[in-house]
């Protein structure tokens, strides 16, 4: 059920953002802006975003957390990683996450 609400997301960005497609992120389907990745769905059910490091984690109902697929390392800056209880929220951050990416 959750990988089915990621596709679903995916599907609809790409047909309505030019440059948009779909893609892989550490063996993972993730979403692409002109070949960048900025939001991807996780081996453990959780959409991982690319938001930017000054993305305020604050004052939001839906729990955000920072991206460590490292055992040894620090997670990667700039992306956080939303658990699948909070899909509801996954469409509007993957449009946080294009319009991040897109400033760049």
């Amino acid at each position: 059920m959750e990988y089915e609400r990621f596709e679903a997301i995916r599907n609809l960005f790409c047909q309505r953002h030019e440059g948009v497609t779909q893609g892989k992120m550490m063996h993972s389907p993730a979403i692409h802006y002109h070949n960048k990745v900025f939001a991807f769905f996780s081996r453990s059910k959780k959409m991982v975003f690319k938001l930017g490091k000054d993305y305020p984690l604050d004052g939001s109902d839906v729990e955000i957390s920072a991206f460590n697929p490292f055992k040894n390392k620090g997670p990667l800056a700039g992306w956080y990683e939303v658990d699948h209880r909070f899909q509801d929220a996954w469409e509007e951050l993957t449009a946080t996450a294009l319009e991040a990416i897109k400033a760049k």
